[in-house]
Order: structure tokens, then C-alpha cells, then sequence
């Protein structure tokens, strides 16, 4: 790998100039800095991104209204595509490790069109994850601040949508400068903030089986083994809902995948990252999922995990009855402290991918301006903060049910990109499959059956999508979630079309093909 360039150096793409995509050489190609992050930092990484307290709190609910009982199943369910799919990411990044990810390994497999796409469904889902973020952020922040003050009225400021909307608007700005500095900067920032939310789950998850194996809870019920069978969810557009609700959770493990050109041992140590956060995710999950449902039960009242006035934040509705006070600020803190760590990290994957897909000629030059002293994408970062902010303002004051539908179509997102990355992997290497047994599983079964698994759940939810009740409403009597999760799709081949004509040499396969020689890495 080409060494890096002392702070202050030139480094290509800088002042908006585009690399040569051809010349092999490592993370200097963009101008990132090589080696700067380890296997631990990666799987840092990678847990931040996810988030994993704040899915739970925003998931728990939802997942049990779906699926009752079965939720610990449907979370292990949801764990086995992912996993399929990291087999793919990780095969695809050992022979090309490229920070553009998705985009550009369903672009040498497919074609330029189709891994534009791929790289606009993970901007696009990316976006309005940090919008997410930043309001879930947002609403514990003022929670946390009441919990400590003992005053109610505090809490109660974020039901002030000024209030609410610009202090949404100071974190976005607050995590882009921070993402802005780069990982290397904020690393023991991020390990604390990791650290602290693992524990908390932990302390949480222990309290609440000891308080439930007591037996003086009026809601609370005993473990069974039969939690553990998705087979006995009630209805397969039951498990779908489940399901869809089980892959967000589990989102962003590939953020150690974008970072690939700047870790040390570019080939091998991010697809180690990713399994090693997927593991860590599942084991935290499972052990949430089945305390929270020993404790509160799965009713639809009290502290039943299916009581529609609590179901959309659970954690809020059990930190106190859990942890007692005043240690229920715990709780709030970890929650706070999940959604900004990442905040930060979930800029890293859009601004790589920007990066990668201006290398290529795919968007605008500019989007592969790399700061000089820091070696991020500075114009990217910069951007998907001003969209992030944008975007969350924007629906928030058109309405808060787009909001909420938004958030329920980024599902389609997910399943999307995923998908067309795991048979970019079996395409890619299909000529390699009869090698021996170990390509053919993890370069050809494994990512093949994760991709079809997605490609269901996709399929799934647009037929449930259709459904107005899968919403907030109709829109010329289809539902909602639909118009606005095939619409974000429509557009991005919109935008795609208009700027293949105005710049069409990545479109016609002049800097971006099969045989565009990899990166050339030292292990």
C-alpha cells in the first residue's frame, strides 16, 4: 500500500479532482489514510453504526406487536441473512477492497446502472437513518435531562417542535464536524460510547430477569424454549413484518466494509470486523429481547411490550421500573449515547460511497474532495449533514406521519442494496464456484440464499406496503409506505438517467469495469 502523505500534503481528489480509478495502489488512489484503523476499531465500527440500544428501544415494541412471544426467534431470524450476506461482503472485499462497497462491486459485476443504484439505495437509507437518529437522539436527550433534573417540564421540551427541530439540527451539525475530523480522531470517544451501551444492556438485561424470576410482577412471564422457533409465528406476513423490523436492526455492520481502505489489513481484517460485530449484535439482542419479555410481558397493557402508548419506546417505558430510580438515568444516557455514536459513524459509509462513486465518475467530481490535514471526505461528510438536517426538517413540518412512513419504508432500502451485493458475489465469482467446497458455500450458496432471503422480504413488504394500513395513509388509495419507499427508487433512476447523459463515461464503462485492476494492499 502507498504510504501516507505527512498531514498537509497534497492528496489526490482535494480540490475536487478525480483520481485515476485504473491505477492500482492502495487508499492513496482517494487520498484516505492507509492503516489507521485496526480489527478493534473496525468492530467498534461497525457496533456504533447499528446502534444497538436505540434499535432496541425504537424495535422491541413493534416486533412484539408482530410477532408476539416469537420476538427472540424473529431477531435470530433476521441475523441469519445478514450473516449470508456478510459472507459476500467479505469474499467481495478480499479481491477488491474499494471503499465504494456496494456501488462498486455490484458495478463490476453488473454493470454501471445497476451498482449506481445499489449506491444511491444506500445513500438514500443512510440518510434517513441519521434524520432517525438524530430525532430518537433528540427526544432521550431532553428524557435524560428530566430524569436528572427531577423536573418534568424539562422532559417535556422536546415536545416543542422549535425546541425539538433545532436541537436535531445542533447534533446533525455537532456529529458532521466530529465525522468530519475522522475516526482516528474521536477513536476513544467511540470505544466509550460502545463500551458504555454493552453494558448497560447487560445490567439492564440481568436486573430484569432477577426482578422477573422474584415472581411479583403482575405482567411478567417465565422463558420458554419455544421463543426461540420462528416456525410458530402466527402468520408469514406476520414473520415478514417481524422480519423487515429484525434486518433494520441489524444495519450498518458494513460500515467496517467502507472503511476498508483505511484499515490496517485492507483485504482481510474488515470482513473479520463484520462477523465479529454481527456476533456481538445477535448475542446483545437475544439477551435484551428475552429479559425485556420476562419482565413486561407481551400484553397490550400496563407494562405489557405491546401497549400502544409505550410500544414505539420501550426503554423510556422500563427504565425506572427496572433499574429504579436514580439509576434509570442509566438507561436514557445509554440510549443518548447510542444514537450519537452513530450519528457520527453513519456518515462514514455515505461519504465513502460518494467518494468512491465521484473516483468513478459517477456523481460530481467534487463529492471526491478529501480534506488534507484530516484525509476524510470532507465535501461528502459536509453534504450528507446538510441533507440529513434538510430532509428531517422538511418532513417534520409537513407532517410527522411521513416521517414515520419514511422510517418504515427504509426497509426497502436495506433489503435492496443488500440484495443486489449478495448476487453481485455470486456473479462476480461464478466462474471460480468449482474451485472446492468453500467457494462454492461462501461465494456462491451463502450469498446466494441471503440475497433470495432479501429479495422475499422486499417483495413482502412492497405487497404489504401497498395496503394503506401498513401506514399513515393512502395516496390515490395505495398506501403510503409504498408511494414513498418506490418513489425514493424512481427517483434515484431518475437522477441517475439525467446525469448519464450530462457525464455518461462511467456510464459507458470507461472507469469502472470487470477487469479494473484491485487495489493493490499490504497485509
Amino acid at each position: 500500500m502507498a504510504p501516507d502523505a505527512p498531514q498537509g500534503a497534497p492528496v489526490s481528489g482535494i480540490s475536487g479532482g478525480v483520481p485515476d480509478p485504473g491505477t492500482a495502489g492502495g487508499a492513496g488512489d482517494k487520498g484516505l489514510r492507509g492503516n489507521s484503523v485496526g480489527l478493534l476499531g473496525s468492530v467498534v465500527l461497525g457496533v456504533s453504526t447499528v446502534a444497538p440500544v436505540y434499535c432496541l428501544t425504537a424495535t422491541l415494541g413493534p416486533t412484539v406487536t408482530a410477532v408476539g412471544v416469537q420476538m427472540p426467534a424473529v431477531f435470530l431470524a433476521g441475523f441469519l441473512p445478514m450473516l449470508l450476506v456478510a459472507f459476500a461482503y467479505k469474499e467481495l472485499n478480499k479481491d477488491f477492497p474499494d471503499c465504494g462497497t456496494s456501488f462498486t462491486w455490484t458495478v463490476k459485476a453488473f454493470g454501471p446502472r445497476v451498482g449506481w443504484m445499489a449506491g444511491w439505495g444506500l445513500t438514500v437509507a443512510t440518510i434517513i437513518v441519521l434524520s432517525n437518529l438524530a430525532g430518537v437522539a433528540t427526544e432521550f436527550l431532553y428524557l435524560m435531562l428530566g430524569e436528572m433534573t427531577g423536573r418534568s417540564w424539562v422532559a417535556e421540551l422536546d415536545q416543542n417542535q422549535a425546541v425539538h427541530l433545532l436541537t436535531v439540527v445542533l447534533l446533525i451539525a455537532g456529529a458532521t464536524a466530529m465525522s468530519y475530523r475522522g475516526m482516528t480522531a474521536t477513536k476513544w470517544f467511540q470505544y466509550s460510547l460502545v463500551g458504555l451501551q454493552l453494558a448497560v444492556l447487560v445490567l439492564f438485561s440481568v436486573i430484569a430477569i432477577g426482578k422477573a424470576a422474584a415472581g411479583d410482577l403482575p405482567d411478567s412471564i417465565g422463558f420458554s424454549f419455544s421463543w426461540l422457533n420462528p416456525l410458530q409465528v402466527s402468520s408469514f406476513s406476520a414473520f415478514t413484518a417481524g422480519l423487515s423490523l429484525s434486518i433494520f436492526m441489524y444495519w450498518g455492520w458494513d460500515t467496517c466494509l467502507t472503511m476498508n481502505e483505511e484499515t490496517l489489513g485492507s483485504a482481510k481484517t474488515p470482513g473479520r470486523a463484520a462477523m465479529v460485530s454481527m456476533v456481538t449484535l445477535v448475542g446483545s439482542y437475544l439477551l435484551v429481547a428475552i429479559s425485556a419479555q420476562m419482565f413486561a410481558g407481551v400484553g397490550s397493557t400496563g407494562s405489557g411490550l405491546s401497549n400502544p402508548e409505550t410500544s414505539d419506546n420501550v426503554f423510556a417505558a422500563l427504565a425506572r421500573p427496572v433499574l429504579g430510580s436514580p439509576w434509570s438515568v442509566l438507561l436514557f444516557l445509554a440510549v443518548v449515547a447510542s444514537a450519537a455514536a452513530s450519528l457520527q459513524t453513519t456518515f462514514i459509509p455515505v461519504a465513502r460511497t460518494l467518494l468512491a462513486m465521484s473516483a468513478y465518475r459517477a456523481v460530481p467530481p467534487r463529492f471526491g474532495a478529501v480534506h488534507p490535514r484530516f484525509r476524510t471526505p470532507g465535501y461528502a461528510t459536509v453534504a450528507a449533514g446538510i441533507a440529513t438536517a434538510v430532509f428531517y426538517v422538511g418532513m417534520s413540518l409537513i407532517s410527522e406521519n411521513v416521517v414515520q412512513d419514511t422510517i418504515l419504508a427504509l426497509g426497502l432500502m436495506i433489503c435492496f442494496y443488500y440484495a443486489l451485493t449478495a448476487f453481485a458475489c455470486v456473479w462476480y465469482f461464478r466462474r471460480s464456484l468449482r474451485t472446492g467446497a468453500r467457494d462454492l458455500f461462501l461465494k456462491g450458496i451463502a450469498p446466494l440464499l441471503g440475497g433470495v432471503l432479501l429479495s422475499g422480504v422486499f417483495l413482502q413488504t412492497l405487497t404489504d406496503a401497498w395496503n394503506p394500513d401498513y401506514g399513515s395513509g393512502a395516496v390515490f388509495g395505495i398506501g403510503s409506505v409504498f408511494v414513498i419507499g418506490v418513489g425514493i427508487l424512481l427517483l434515484g433512476a431518475v437522477l441517475m438517467t439525467g446525469y448519464g447523459l450530462a457525464r455518461p463515461d462511467f456510464f459507458r464503462g470507461e472507469t469502472l469495469r470487470k477487469d479494473t485492476p484491485a487495489l493493490v494492499v499490504e497485509d
